[in-house]
């Protein structure tokens, strides 16, 4: 067969497996996340196992870390997203000035602003809070999908010892893709390791300059970082974005400018910076493959696609790309970096 067709083939493929995935998506999503979480969590279960608990030790232990983990979030988004829809009602008065001056500053440096009229007369500020009560009454929904992570993180937990013993009893038969799953788990744990300390130190310095600007919600935000330091590329920016608009309907511009100066502060120079000398080259995405799969897998399962992009595409590697052993150059363009030589691996 032409390779050309061969390419064609395999994009088509590519394409009808995706766009299946994101019709399931409400199904694979927790499942997804759930597996995520349950290899988080695995050196726990491997340290039980080590010390000779019993089986059932080995099961709740990990069980019980991730759902205490959840439910703590959960709860803290809970509270604050209650009292952000109760706290949105009194800004109205910000919300319309801010387009009065927007006005004005349109007619003030000769803009035409007959398109701006009409949007500021359709804009009306009770939509935004409207907006904001129904994100606080759709975390039913979400209570509802909490449910189902927790049943498959339960049983996960428990098939995991049995599954464990099948994968390495294919070590013999499928060597490859043994070795591809298990660099799957760890670098993916060390990717969520690192990523969750990281974040713990940005969100924590976040809600301290959010503190003393006085900005209100804190935790919320603060909350709202740690979970954006998991989308790749732009999760600062979608963490920033909230308390700066709140900021500025707060305390002003001045002060929307020191909270983006703070987040630029805090944020860029961790996640720039020291973040990437700790994961080194743990998680092996290059960063337009990186930025692509952050871009793929937001359109196929949603925000929490974006949330588990990089594990998803370590485990797509792993499936396709790792357990071949012919697949060398894809590994390198997927990595960006060469291919080690013969010469060079002696």
């Amino acid at each position: 067969m032409p390779r050309a067709l061969t390419i064609l083939l395999g994009i088509a493929c590519a394409v009808i497996v995706l766009f299946g995935m994101r019709e399931v998506a409400s199904i694979l999503g927790p499942v997804v996340l759930a597996l995520v979480l349950v290899i988080a969590v695995a050196p726990v279960r491997n340290r039980l196992a080590r010390v000779g608990a019993p089986a059932w030790v080995q099961v709740i232990v990990p069980f019980l870390i991730v759902l205490l983990v959840l439910l703590g979030m959960v709860a803290v988004l809970t509270f604050s997203i209650t009292q952000l829809a109760s706290l949105l009602p009194a800004y109205a008065p910000q919300f319309q000035q801010l387009l009065t001056d927007a006005q004005n500053f349109a007619t003030t440096h000769g803009i035409s602003n007959a398109q701006l009229n009409k949007a500021i007369q359709s804009f009306d500020p009770a939509k935004v809070i409207g907006l904001a009560q129904s994100l606080a009454s759709s975390l039913l929904g979400v209570l509802s999908s909490l449910f189902l992570i927790v049943v498959l993180l339960l049983a996960m937990c428990l098939d995991t010892p049995g599954m464990a013993r099948i994968i390495a009893a294919g070590e013999n038969t499928k060597p490859h893709l043994v070795a591809a799953l298990a660099t799957f788990a760890d670098k993916t744990r060390r990717y969520l390791i690192v990523s969750t300390v990281f974040g713990l130190i940005c969100s924590a310095l976040d809600v301290t300059a959010l503190s003393i600007l006085d900005v209100p919600l804190p935790i919320l935000w603060g909350v709202l970082a740690l979970i954006t330091n998991y989308i790749p590329n732009i999760g600062f920016v979608l963490g920033l974005i909230p308390p700066a608009m709140l900021a500025l309907l707060d305390g002003g511009l001045k002060q929307m400018l020191l909270v983006i100066a703070a987040y630029i502060a805090i944020n860029v120079v961790i996640q720039s910076f020291i973040q990437p000398k700790f994961l080194g080259d743990a998680v092996g995405l290059s960063t337009t493959m990186t930025f692509l799969s952050l871009i793929v897998w937001a359109f196929v399962l949603g925000p929490l696609g974006a949330l588990l992009a990089i594990p998803l595409s370590l485990l797509t590697r792993a499936l396709l790309v790792d357990s071949d052993p012919g697949a060398g150059w894809a590994a390198a363009l997927i990595s960006g970096a060469p291919p080690e030589s013969p010469r060079s691996a002696a």
